[in-house]
């Protein structure tokens, strides 16, 4: 069986028509519909069901899509062990939301530039759950907050970003005290069952603060935004931009030392894909060294 075969059938049913496949695998629609006919005789089973200009997966070409898409992961992994030259192949990987926004496209513009051959997969998701995919090995790295707990032997971390705790206030608040802004004003709260949010509230109590909580959610953005229409304050790492365009926020210092929240990279040591890996980590460093762009969208 070719796999290339096998690849085209993915493609077809990423992509909805074997017209879409055919342009971005640059062959003609003909050629598309001889590799997917000879791979159903193959196969002996029907795999696409075209219905004019589009087609559908069939039920036994739905069974062996994961399988297909994971044999040609194995291709692809084969590839890249066996030639020791070259950085190729596809790399999967997971962001968190904050590092989804913030970091990532950075990491991956170097990324490509530096390495054009590679492929990169992106799961977004929370970091709990990314880090059970990584140690699972199905995913090879990823982009999350620091872990509250130990790490297995197989994974590996080093982190990239330290965001230190601040009182996000309406600009016309920004000469406040910022305990007074936590207790006084309405708080929009970090959600408690993330891990962020859980290093906000144990600051709270820390210093003995009870606020009159009127929200909580887990969307820093979202926050940021409700804050500016007045609807109370918030604590919140200092997370990376972009932020939201055109709010009028004040970024307030706490007058007591908080733990900061930590973003790293969190890899699989078992990966074959172990060169690719240390090519990100080396992007990740550099982006994290980079300046930070001015959105305009807070003031201090």
């Amino acid at each position: 069986m070719d796999t290339q075969f096998l690849n085209t059938f993915v493609h077809v049913v990423d992509r909805g028509s074997m017209a879409a496949a055919a342009r971005y695998l640059n062959i003609t629609p003909a050629a598309v519909a001889q590799q997917i006919r000879t791979l159903e005789r193959e196969l002996g089973a029907p795999l696409i069901a075209r219905a004019g200009r589009t087609v559908c997966v069939t039920e036994p070409g739905a069974r062996i899509l994961q399988r297909a898409r994971d044999l040609l992961r194995d291709v692809a992994d084969l590839r890249s062990v066996a030639n020791d030259r070259a950085l190729s192949g596809e790399l999967r990987l997971g962001a968190c939301p904050t590092a989804l926004a913030g970091m990532l496209p950075d990491v991956l513009a170097r990324m490509v530039n530096v390495l054009p051959q590679i492929n990169v997969f992106i799961k977004p998701g929370y970091s709990a759950e990314l880090y059970a995919d990584v140690e699972r090995g199905e995913l090879d790295a990823a982009i999350v907050l620091q872990a509250p707990f130990a790490l297995p032997k197989t994974c590996d971390w080093e982190v990239l970003r330290e965001e230190p705790l601040i009182v996000l206030a309406p600009q016309h608040l920004a000469h406040r005290d910022p305990h007074a802004l936590l207790a006084e004003e309405p708080l929009i709260r970090y959600d408690r069952h993330q891990w962020g949010g859980r290093q906000a509230d144990d600051y709270l109590r820390r210093v003995g603060i009870v606020p009159r909580e009127r929200f909580e959610l887990n969307a820093l953005n979202a926050i940021a935004v409700m804050v500016d229409r007045g609807l109370g304050v918030s604590l919140v790492p200092d997370w990376q931009q972009p932020w939201p365009a055109g709010l009028r926020l004040a970024r307030l210092p706490l007058p007591e030392p908080a733990e900061p929240r930590r973003i790293g990279i969190v890899w699989s040591t078992a990966s074959v894909r172990s060169r690719l890996v240390a090519a990100l980590r080396e992007q990740c460093r550099t982006a994290a060294r980079a300046p930070a762009r001015d959105e305009g969208a807070v003031s201090e």
